[in-house]
């Protein structure tokens, strides 16, 4: 079958997009070949800096003749709507369509359209301008006097369609003043002529021989195997970087691998500024000693063309470039360690973190209290973590920092080892904004790990509290990374965290700041008080609810004391100048709707080890389940116990109990409440579930406070036997109303009894 070959040739094209850019013309083109009636064999698509191109496989000649009857409105119908189904069929009069008769109704209009195969040839002349006119570029230009705009001018197209046993034809076609071909040009410097192709077999190799690789995963393996090679003569080990790999392979169509060096004074800068630095302006790798894992003073760049002079004049380009980067480099490292990290501090309080959570400095000040807080949960030194909180952030303003912000936590660490801090807070420093992706490790010091949360849930907590969460296709602020950074914080560290009040005296935390110069909840600052540090949540004025003093401890004061009465006056009377927004979410609410998100980053989190989503909802459901290890454990124990004989029918019976239940109770209007009576079981059946649901309730309920959800599990399993008895043997509505009630409420105790587990409604299946 015919074989299809496109090549679009312009200017350099930005390395960035090349990837994206060919993976689009291929489903642009194939997917219109297919919407045309052309199914084809294969596809694949190509790029380098000057062209994209694609090769689509089996392609057939030309598109089946169609016939398609489409059915009208009946006969004698408004005249607007025979208009409207000529128009759509393409008739020019209802003479053209034909009367069918529908013996259960009346007559009516069928148009039959029928339309002759074409050739794919004439079919894809058709629709490649538009392509190439629609083409989603991020960005285009437009050149000259044409009206074209692609990413980089474009100089020509190739355009050929045929089988491998006959000559291929040119496919016609003109895009803004360019007409489709067969001719391409080579490299730009190595072989910059003229030359005619046929189909992709000759195509690729005849780009070769001019000094074009037009694979580009090819020319990265030629990249990396070149430059392993290089570095391995050295006595060295190459710094792999995929990222900057698949870049360079996007800059060069013919890649020559060379090496050049540095002096060796600038290895007293960290490695991480030396290869950010060398990566960043000059596109080069850097070299390792495998003995010691330090750098070496040699890199790694790559040409675009094979120099007559063995590229010695582009190696020393390339070292007079990277000289001077790393000299800024090397007085950045050197005024940063002349101040210390704690004088960096107030220079925070002019950095904003968010126009509606305040400067970073503000939010320095939550995350050491919350670090405190978290520190004896996580097993931390609580003056370390409070240390750690406190500088985290300190780097943020360093001249490095500023220069590359990739280098944000690391120079920290750096920073604070050099000032003599201690090895875990400068560990937290560094560690506090992990894990940032799948593949990322999590934080496994005390400190680092109480910092991590803290950074994490304040985050969180603050944007929930002004209303800034993920959509389903946005998420600005990286806080479903957060959520899933938590998650593996608590779950790869076995630590026990009750959320919801974390969240909630975070929350309150966060609502007690000022902004613009207009209060956002009831008080300037703690400051402005002229009494002793507040550590009441309540009072029994609505107006002064959730007053928390930003420093202090967490803690919670009764609300029904005669002194808070008295405290709550006193408060009224030195607030009374002060303005007040009471609508705002309430701290439960904020708790509320973060851990359903939690729920639903675990779910994520959990698919790849085959959890299933429903056995999370199921352990959600349950008030107070905010404990994530706990929750895992729990759908853990749930998953293998829904997995066996008596899971499955103790499931079944459970759905059976509150249909019975939903039913009933919507027929009286009213929910079934109340303990069954012992006098009213009668029938064996039912006495002997009431005894089992007693004792099965008490162990299941005992074997959860220890955490033994397995026992809880197999606790439940007990009432198989004695649910499946009472639905073969029971009547549930009985004729004697006090009788049908009490068996409802066994029901009723049925449901009860399961969800000291788990809601088992949400239990699919």
């Amino acid at each position: 079958m015919p074989d299809l070959l496109l090549e679009l040739f312009s200017e350099e094209i930005p390395a960035r997009m090349q990837r994206k850019a060919a993976e689009d013309l291929k489903t642009l083109v194939t997917s219109a070949l297919v919407d045309a009636g052309l199914p084809y064999e294969g596809a694949k698509a190509f790029a380098t800096p000057r062209r994209l191109a694609l090769h689509v496989a089996g392609v057939p000649a030309g598109s089946a003749a169609t016939r398609e009857e489409r059915k009208g409105p009946r006969v004698g119908a408004p005249e607007k709507a025979v208009e409207g189904f000529l128009r759509g069929a393409g008739l020019a009069s209802i003479d053209d369509a034909t009367i069918q008769t529908d013996p259960k109704k009346a007559d009516f209009y069928v148009a039959v359209i029928e339309k002759p195969g074409r050739s794919a040839i004439d079919i894809i002349a058709d629709f490649m301008p538009g392509i190439l006119r629609n083409f989603p570029w991020p960005k285009s230009m437009k050149w000259g006097t044409t009206s074209t705009r692609w990413v980089r001018p474009l100089h020509s197209i190739i355009a050929t369609f045929g089988p491998e046993t006959e000559e291929p034809d040119v496919v016609p076609f003109e895009f803004d003043g360019i007409t489709s071909g067969k001719t391409t040009r080579g490299h730009r410097f190595l072989a910059d002529v003229a030359f005619d192709v046929r189909r992709f077999d000759d195509y690729a190799p005849a780009l070769e021989k001019h000094k074009v690789v037009l694979d580009a995963d090819r020319r990265k393996d030629i990249i990396l195997a070149d430059a392993k090679d290089r570095a391995l003569a050295l006595g060295l080990e190459l710094v792999e970087d995929p990222a900057l790999l698949e870049e360079v392979a996007g800059l060069v169509e013919w890649p020559v691998v060379l090496t050049g060096s540095f002096d060796e004074a600038f290895l007293e800068i960290p490695d991480e500024c030396i290869q950010l630095t060398i990566k960043v302006n000059q596109k080069c790798f850097v070299l390792k000693d495998p003995k010691t894992g330090k750098l070496a003073n040699k890199f790694v760049l790559i040409s675009n063309i094979v120099a007559p002079d063995d590229g010695k004049l582009i190696i020393a380009g390339n070292e007079k470039v990277i000289r001077a980067r790393l000299s800024d480099a090397q007085f950045f490292w050197t005024s940063d360690l002349k101040t210390r990290l704690t004088d960096n501090l107030p220079k925070l309080n002019d950095v904003k973190f968010h126009e509606k959570l305040g400067s970073v400095g503000e939010r320095v000040k939550r995350l050491i209290a919350l670090s405190a807080e978290l520190a004896p949960l996580v097993g931390a030194d609580e003056a370390k973590a409070k240390r750690g909180a406190e500088l985290a952030k300190a780097d943020l303003v360093s001249a490095m920092v500023f220069e590359f912000p990739e280098l944000q936590g690391l120079m920290g660490r750096y920073y604070a080892t050099a000032q003599g801090e201690d090895a875990s807070v400068a560990t937290a420093i560094e560690e506090h904004y992990k894990p940032q992706g799948p593949s990322d490790n999590v934080p496994a010091d005390p400190v680092a790990i109480a910092v991590a949360l803290a950074e994490k849930l304040d985050l969180l907590t603050g944007f929930w509290a002004i209303d800034e969460k993920p959509t389903g296709s946005k998420d600005p602020y990286a806080l479903r990374r957060a959520a899933l950074g938590v998650i593996r914080i608590v779950l790869e560290n076995d630590l026990k965290l009750k959320l919801k009040e974390i969240i909630e005296e975070t929350y309150l935390r966060i609502v007690l700041r000022r902004q613009s110069g207009q209060q956002l909840v009831f008080a300037k600052t703690a400051d402005d008080y002229d009494y002793a540090t507040i550590t009441t949540r309540y009072t029994k004025d609505e107006r002064f609810k959730h007053v928390l003093d930003l420093d202090a401890p967490f803690s919670v004061v009764s609300s029904d004391k005669k002194e808070d009465s008295e405290w709550s006056m006193a408060l009224a009377s030195s607030l009374e100048n002060y303005d007040f927004i009471e609508q705002l979410p309430s701290a439960t609410f904020v708790s509320k709707d973060l851990l359903s998100f939690f729920a639903d980053r675990l779910k994520v989190h959990l698919k790849d080890e085959g959890m299933r989503h429903d056995l999370i909802d199921a352990v959600f459901a349950l008030d107070g389940q905010d404990d994530l290890l706990m929750v895992v454990k729990r759908v853990e124990a749930l998953q293998k116990f829904v997995s066996s004989d008596d899971g499955t029918n103790l499931a079944a019976g459970y759905k059976r109990a509150v249909n019975i239940l939903k039913a009933e109770e919507k027929k009286d209007g009213k929910p079934v409440t109340g303990k069954p009576h012992a006098d009213h079981l009668s029938e064996r059946a039912e006495i002997d579930l009431a005894a089992a649901i007693d004792t099965a309730r008490a162990e299941a309920a005992e074997a959860v406070r220890s955490e033994n959800f397995e026992g809880a599990m197999e606790a439940l399993s007990k009432l198989r036997a004695p649910v499946d008895r009472f639905f073969e043997d029971i009547l549930v509505n009985a004729d004697d109303p006090a009788l049908r009630m009490n068996r409802l409420q066994l029901l009723a105790e049925i449901r009860d009894a399961t969800h000291v587990v788990a809601d088992f409604s949400k239990v699919a299946g």
